[in-house]
């Protein structure tokens, strides 16, 4: 007998996720269960004014088999009412919320203009209020969206409730000529007094109009028990107490009903019903993924009107011709490592111009290289490169890096690899004083529309929403704060409240002892992990090939002058757009200040040119006289300093690589192998040569991928994908890779006990190798700053001292160094000239 498919009774229109900002307490993820475990066939979600959500909850509902259908709840500023009644002296007024309706993309076309009303609204945002839409504007975006007229907040519920039935009259009439048959008459019954008799005329209004109705129902929790929850969520949005009475408040009808619970509820209405399965049916369209988009670099006047295969090869061709007087530059200055020839750099520059140019990645790299040569160009300091990027030697011709990935044995495929297609991701770090005027650059350059930051979500962690739902309940603040740090604080693996519950006794007893404390610590578990507020991204800055309000929306954090997307960095790429790194390092600034505290002197240091041999930086290093060195200058890492003694720039690289949980076990190893104390142990005669200058001690990534190579077989590509699965730990493909290293060694004359052997171990150090690229460039910093303060240290301290002026714990460190340096400090004011600093007599200059 055939399955009778269940028809459904219900579609839900109107949820919130967690994406309305301290107002919804579903995320996506129990949104998709929710309405699983009900069968619902589809699923309509309206955050506060934004469309945060829509590609993640797109994605996750279609994974669950469930539609997904977008839309957002947004206010509109229909400009008729009377001036007074906004005065001054009507606060009753201004506290209310703006007036709301629902929109709901039925076509591509409807989200599009979604994208361009929540972005408009935004942009255009001071900040201080909500953000609404002129109804003028909405007028001009009507296209392909459905309306609902809000409900309790809607403009026509709320005309009603004012008794102005002409206002509610007039402002339907208006919906209904910008949507037509669109247009539905919302109907919502959470049990809020007076809202009968509102109802009776929105429905006698709709059949004068022959509107439709339509049942809703606006779930902010999951079940009427998270209610008490839900309202201290409410009370931390708007700074109140949840004994205080004159405050917004939903009811406890507003959770996530069934089917079968709505149903029942508009049973007297079954056409409002029906309408919820109308709408879900005309509401066929979802955004989905994409692959990024590549704002096209223009390489001549033709180019821009050029098909985009024609647009690749002039990339291409434009690549490879910067890339290959680069390199030729570059060996003119530098000229080739000890060892390696000439041609080896040619051939190695022409495999990784090939990769770039199949994988279609030109316009990346062309792009990153123009901003940074326009940043040198003007004197702003750049990092020499940060990640795996600095493995990429077209990087380093083209002057994206500053570090010779010949010299250093730093590989390609750790950064691009054609059987691991992702995009390449090149992490910029900019004097931090002058990182904007990169920024606006590349707005100048390829519009100020098109390009933006990124936003990020700020959560209600365990500390952090136990303090705001004590706040709200008038606990005490030292009752609360003890509580608080009852709490592990671990900010690198965030410890959670049911952890910390049942891991401290005096939590428990507390709990145990006390129903306030006992409440407080229900209702906080429940909201943990909720959103708390939207900013951006520190760093992260998308460019896109066209206005960027058409591929994502967009959000205005006041407190930044470039709009961000509405899309976090987990979504943003997959939207289609492609993100890019200008970080600031204070570091960079630093050297820059020391570097023309010494042009004032007559000293003309180039940076970029210091040999790495210098004496006086190592001593200094060994010494552990590291006040001020980047990524050295812990205590810690100064104790491992004096017993190292390093005397070359490859002890620096593995001092930034091993001075980190979990691989600074294998410092004491390091040391003793260095001076000698303990035998280099060889693996077997094929590795030794990779793992020489390490001491046989396995700290890199790029040492997995080599070893799996010269041993195994592997390509640099099948070792980079060896390697990432080492690290994720995955125990079918870990099965799968063992056999294929164990079979590829025993083919190169290695015993099977053996290989399995090395692949234990190697698979033990990949778990938690450091990429060499981003060692290497970072080391370099280090070398840098040890460089200035060691044949400099005047200009170095005056320079770090400025930087930190506005610290005082850390100007405080400063002074100590700079006497213990014998360096005198004239002023407790430092000018940026330097000119409050002198050496004292025998201090080294």
């Amino acid at each position: 007998m055939a399955e009778v498919k269940k028809v459904p009774a219900f579609v839900h229109l109107r949820v919130h996720s967690a994406y309305s900002l301290l107002e919804g307490a579903l995320t996506i993820e129990t949104l998709a269960k929710l309405a699983k475990a009900d069968a619902m066939p589809a699923l309509g979600l309206t955050d506060t004014d934004n469309l945060f959500g829509a590609l993640e909850f797109s994605e996750k509902l279609a994974g669950y088999g469930i539609q997904p259908i977008i839309g957002m709840s947004i206010g509109v500023d229909f400009a008729d009412r009377a001036v007074d009644e906004r005065a001054p002296g009507k606060p009753e007024l201004q506290t209310k919320r703006r007036e709301r309706l629902a929109l709901i993309a039925k076509d591509e076309e409807g989200y599009g203009n979604l994208m361009a009303l929540t972005s408009s609204a935004w942009l255009k945002n001071d900040g201080t209020a909500e953000p609404q839409l002129p109804l003028e504007l909405l007028a001009s975006h009507t296209a392909g969206l459905i309306a609902l007229t809000g409900g309790p907040d809607g403009p026509i519920d709320r005309a009603i409730a004012e008794g102005q039935l002409p206002l509610a009259t007039a402002r339907m009439d208006a919906l209904t000529k910008l949507f037509g048959d669109r247009l539905y008459v919302e109907l919502q019954r959470h049990g809020i007094a007076d809202a009968k008799p509102i109802e009776l005329e929105l429905v006698s209004l709709a059949y004068a109009k022959s509107l439709p109705l339509v049942a809703t129902n606006e779930p902010y929790f999951a079940s009427a028990g998270d209610f008490e929850a839900h309202d201290a969520l409410i009370c931390i949005a708007e700074g109140r107490y949840l004994s205080e009475d004159n405050r917004r408040r939903l009811t406890r009808e507003h959770y996530f009903k069934t089917q079968a619970e709505m149903a029942k509820l508009f049973a007297d209405l079954p056409e409002a019903l029906a309408s919820t399965i109308e709408i879900a049916k005309r509401s066929a369209y979802r955004p989905r993924t994409r692959k990024p988009i590549l704002p096209q670099f223009v390489t001549s006047a033709e180019a821009g009107a050029k098909a985009n295969s024609e647009q690749d090869r002039l990339e291409a061709e434009e690549m490879r011709r910067q890339a290959e007087e680069g390199l030729a530059a570059r060996l003119a200055a530098h000229g080739p490592a000890p060892g390696i020839e000439v041609e080896a750099y040619e051939q190695r520059l022409a495999y990784e111009i090939d990769v770039i140019i199949r994988m279609r990645y030109p316009g990346y790299f062309l792009i990153v290289a123009d901003f940074i040569k326009w940043a040198k160009a003007h004197n702003i300091p750049v990092g020499p490169g940060r990640g795996s990027g600095a493995g990429s030697l077209v990087a380093y011709a083209l002057t994206i890096t500053d570090l010779d990935p010949m010299r250093f044995g730093l590989l390609f495929e750790r950064f691009l690899n054609p059987e691991r297609i992702s995009m390449p991701d090149f992490d910029i770090d900019f004097c931090q004083e002058r990182r904007d005027e990169v920024i606006r650059y590349v707005q100048a350059k390829y519009g100020a529309d098109r390009v933006a930051q990124i936003i990020t979500f700020g959560k209600l962690q365990a500390r952090a929403v136990l303090r705001d739902v004590g706040r709200v309940l008038h606990m005490p603040y030292g009752q609360v704060d003890r509580l608080c740090k009852l709490v592990p604080n671990n900010p690198a693996n965030p410890v959670t409240l049911p952890e910390a519950i049942a891991g401290e006794p005096k939590l428990r007893e507390e709990r145990d002892a006390d129903p306030l404390v006992a409440q407080l610590l229900a209702m906080a578990q429940k909201l943990e992990g909720l959103y708390r507020h939207a900013s951006t991204h520190a760093a992260g800055v998308v460019i896109g090939d066209r206005p960027l309000a058409e591929l994502v929306p967009l959000y205005q954090d006041p407190r930044s002058a470039l709009p961000a997307t509405q899309f976090n960095m987990k979504w943003v790429e997959p939207a289609g757009l492609v993100k890019f790194d200008f970080l600031g390092l204070k570091t960079l600034t630093v050297i820059v200040r020391a570097v023309e505290l010494l042009k004032r002197r007559g000293i003309d240091l180039d940076i970029s040119a210091l040999p790495l041999d210098d004496r006086p930086s190592y001593e200094l290093l060994s010494r552990g006289e590291t006040v001020g060195v980047f990524q050295l200058e812990s205590t810690g890492m100064r104790d491992s300093l004096r017993r190292l003694k390093p005397d070359r720039f490859e002890d620096i690289i593995a001092m930034v690589a091993l001075y980190r949980p979990g691989p600074m076990d294998n410092i004491p190893t390091y040391i003793a192998r260095k001076h000698g104390h303990e035998k280099v142990e060889d693996l077997h005669p094929l590795l030794t040569p990779l793992l020489a200058e390490t001491y046989g001690v396995i700290i890199y990534q790029e040492q997995v991928m080599q070893i799996a190579q010269v041993l195994s077989g592997y390509s640099l590509g099948e070792a980079d994908l060896l390697r990432r699965a080492m690290g994720k730990k995955i125990k079918e493909e870990m099965a799968q890779q063992k056999t294929r290293f164990v079979e590829g060694a025993v083919k190169n004359g290695v015993g099977k006990s053996q290989a399995e052997f090395i692949f234990e171990l190697v698979d033990k150090f990949a778990g938690y190798g450091f990429n060499k690229s981003h060692a290497a460039a970072y080391a370099l910093v280090a070398y840098q700053t040890a460089y200035l303060k060691a044949n400099y240290p005047v200009e170095f301290t005056a320079a770090s001292m400025t930087f930190d002026m506005a610290n005082t714990d850390k100007l405080g460190v400063f002074v100590e160094e700079a006497r213990r340096l014998k360096i005198k400090v004239l002023q407790p004011s430092i000018n940026a000239s330097g000119a409050d600093f002198e050496p004292e007599d025998g201090a080294i200059r």
